[in-house]
């Protein structure tokens, strides 16, 4: 049995993306307001002694690590790799990886109808 719980954070920033056709609108400068959702999973025998995958509370530093590393910002200044939504959520789950052992998801939301999931 596994147990998956969710989270989901807010930012706002701006990119460009390469490698795009000359009259590809995403290859303009242009902003966002992204979602990312990480996902965290354990088995039963892994949950903590209230019976958590992880409390909710202990992301508070996920929160302020979007907030100060994306929120408001040039993501080609931040992310090595084309940043785009696929790109975005390799990165934040290798960034958070070692932090976040549960984690086994990261969704990115650049509209509200477009996600994308990495889930290695």
């Amino acid at each position: 049995m596994t147990l998956r719980i969710s989270k989901q954070f807010s930012f706002s920033a701006s990119h460009q993306l390469d490698g795009l056709p000359a009259n590809h609108q995403c290859g303009r400068l242009h902003g966002h307001n992204y979602l990312v959702e990480i996902e965290l999973s354990a088995g039963r025998e892994q949950l903590t002694a209230p019976g958590f995958v992880r409390d909710y509370g202990e992301l508070s530093g996920f929160k302020g690590w979007v907030d100060e590393w994306l929120d408001h910002q040039h993501l080609n200044d931040v992310v090595k790799e084309n940043p785009t939504a696929e790109n975005l959520a390799i990165w934040i789950y290798e960034q958070w990886n070692p932090e976040l052992p549960e984690l086994t998801a990261v969704r990115v939301s650049e509209t509200p109808k477009t996600w994308a999931e990495y889930r290695p």
